[in-house]
């Protein structure tokens, strides 16, 4: 073997992988959590470590030389094989000493985690949570989380589900506006009023036509899909909207419009890949996870 290639950093591997995939120094940089000047002082590293080109610079970013292309392959096994080994790893700790990573939607991670995760604090010190707000899918085959709070089961190999129930909605207006425009009496009034929806999502939207209700993403006179920004929107009176009850019942500024209206709820699903399931620290934050959302669900 040539000797240029022995020895060769994964951390320099890493960050060749992750220009690749971004196409750029400050994306990577901000994948990594690293600066973009380090990530540059590592590609031009790995380029001298290999006596080799890998990218081309261009006024848009970064391309892939023909020997860069070649050697993507490859670099792609070796983060498999090192994936594999800190997941092996972490699967035969033993300890309930160390940290926890948990990703979940921006609306979960912000109104129902956070008293799960004082429980814990409390009751386990020994365990370090580390919470990722994402309403992306964060692969756990990747240790980008240990576990993940998710509204849709995952479909990867190797990743260990469990549907805990279902997020009870509810239709919720501020007071304040239901104050200036009146309370509807039956269900037909709420169409005279305004909405919250989605800006890009069509989940509302399919929901709503599959009740049979046909609605397009104009109807809504207000939309924005960050779902935190949504409950705000609808807590300072920009129109009616969906809310997790949980969440809605303890705020004293908004009340449910029509109760009982048969709104599907949002399913809950725990993940986690098989190779770390059982670690004990995992395995204890995934129990306390359940119990913790149990009361929510329906």
């Amino acid at each position: 073997m040539d000797k240029s290639f022995e020895n060769l950093d994964w951390s320099l591997v890493q960050a060749f992988l992750a220009v690749v995939e971004t196409g750029s120094l400050s994306a990577a940089a901000r994948n990594l959590g690293t600066s973009q000047p380090t990530l540059g002082r590592q590609i031009k590293q790995m380029e001298q470590h290999l006596g080799l080109d890998l990218f081309q610079r261009q006024p848009r970013g970064l391309d892939l030389t023909e020997t860069g292309q070649a050697l993507l392959a490859p670099a792609k096994q070796m983060r498999d094989a090192m994936n594999k080994i800190a997941l092996t790893a972490a699967g035969r700790e033993t300890s309930l000493h160390g940290t926890v990573r948990i990703t979940a939607s921006l609306a979960t991670a912000q109104y129902s985690l956070p008293p799960i995760i004082a429980k814990i604090r409390e009751q386990e010190p020994d365990i370090s949570i580390e919470v990722v707000p994402n309403d992306a899918a964060d692969n756990l085959l990747f240790r980008e989380a240990d576990i993940a709070v998710r509204m849709f089961r995952s479909t990867q190999l190797d990743v260990v589900t469990t549907h805990l129930g279902d997020l009870k909605l509810g239709l919720y207006g501020a007071k304040t506006y239901l104050d200036r425009v009146g309370r509807p009496t039956d269900f037909q009034d709420i169409f005279d009023l305004d909405w919250v929806g989605y800006d890009r999502s069509e989940m509302i939207i399919r929901g709503m036509r599959d009740a049979g209700y046909e609605v397009s993403r104009e109807w809504f006179k207000t939309r924005c899909d960050n779902q935190t920004v949504y409950w705000e929107l609808i807590r300072n009176g920009c129109g009616l909207g969906f809310a997790q009850v949980h969440v809605a019942q303890s705020d004293p500024l908004v009340e449910e419009v029509i109760t009982g209206l048969p709104i599907p709820g949002l399913p809950i699903w725990l993940a986690a890949h098989e190779a770390v399931r059982k670690t004990p620290r995992i395995s204890r934050v995934w129990d306390m996870l359940a119990a913790g959302l149990k009361p929510m669900l329906s």
